[in-house]
């Protein structure tokens, strides 16, 4: 266990450069999928390694002996080490609760008020009147329909068809939950520092994802790429401050929008080697990390039969 219990807090760094780049090497839905298993299943191997770190420096005090029916300390190491490591280890899950159970409350207070009935609602469209082009998906709560918001400022800026992919694209995140990968991918952030990294990524197959669907639904991939660049130029042209927009909120002019034009033109196909070599390399880790896990339980389920027979021998 000494040793097995450091792997899943040290994995984290070693997937997170492979996983950062999944985004241009695969599919967008199979990068999405790769990229949310990876960041929520590293984060539960994290925070299981911190819970057995907790556990045997807590056993050197009487009271959880007690508990547990221990007649010896489950550490091996001196109670000046074990002690301020199962601390340290005690804060850090503290905190990781505190900061998800912030996240989820934050998370469903904004889907409840997207939730509710707006004066510019018309049903899956609400049209605001504002001088600056904005557009992107709300998402509603579970048993709820989101909307799509778009200003008319960015209806004046696209044509019909541009219109279309717009609104096909902004469609697609409210059918694809997508704002649920977002809050999978900010609670594993939340769990492990290195897992922030997994953001941006997950963010940009997100887009990606929307990207393709607009231009299957419009039938050209043109059209869907001049959509998306009209839109994030008139967005970055708008004079004043940015309307506020809900974290929950996914818009079309988000992320790194001429990697995304060039994607759709063909610009940046795929690379199913990499990509393969990529998500072996992260199911390895993801692998490799909980079999560490799983070795660190087992070890100290046995140190704790041998702490308990101990006293039944006696």
């Amino acid at each position: 266990m000494i040793y097995a219990v450091w792997v899943p807090l040290l994995m984290p760094f070693v997937a997170v450069p492979a996983a950062r780049r999944l985004a241009d090497a695969l599919s967008p839905v199979r990068a999405v999928r790769l990229l949310a298993s990876t960041g929520i299943g590293l984060a539960l191997c994290s925070l299981l390694a911190l819970v057995l770190l907790v556990v045997p420096g807590a056993t050197r005090f009487s009271a959880v002996s007690a508990f547990g029916e221990l007649v010896r300390p489950l550490s091996d190491a001196a109670p000046a080490a074990a002690v301020p490591l199962a601390a340290a280890a005690l804060a850090l899950l503290a905190g990781c609760a505190a900061a998800v159970a912030r996240a989820a409350h934050r998370h469903w207070a904004e889907l409840y008020r997207a939730a509710r009935p707006s004066e510019h609602a018309g049903g899956e469209l609400a049209v605001l009147r504002d001088s600056r082009a904005d557009a992107y998906a709300l998402p509603g709560r579970p048993g709820t329909p989101g909307r799509i918001v778009v200003t008319t400022g960015m209806l004046r800026a696209l044509n019909h068809a541009e219109r279309d992919a717009l609104l096909a694209h902004e469609r697609a995140h409210l059918t694809g939950r997508h704002h649920l990968f977002i809050a999978a991918a900010e609670i594993a952030a939340l769990c492990h520092p290195a897992l922030r990294s997994l953001r941006a990524p997950m963010g940009y197959a997100l887009e990606r994802c929307a990207d393709e669907a607009a231009a299957c639904a419009v039938g050209d991939r043109r059209i869907a790429a001049r959509a998306i660049g009209r839109a994030a130029l008139a967005a970055r042209a708008a004079e004043g401050a940015p309307q506020p927009r809900p974290r929950t909120a996914l818009a079309a002019a988000a992320g790194p929008v001429p990697r995304r034009v060039a994607a759709l033109l063909g610009r940046n196909a795929p690379r199913p080697r990499f990509g393969r070599a990529a998500a072996a390399a992260l199911l390895a880790c993801m692998v490799l990390s909980g079999a560490a896990a799983l070795d660190a339980t087992n070890d100290l389920h046995s140190s704790i039969e041998a702490a308990q027979g101990e006293g039944a021998q006696r």
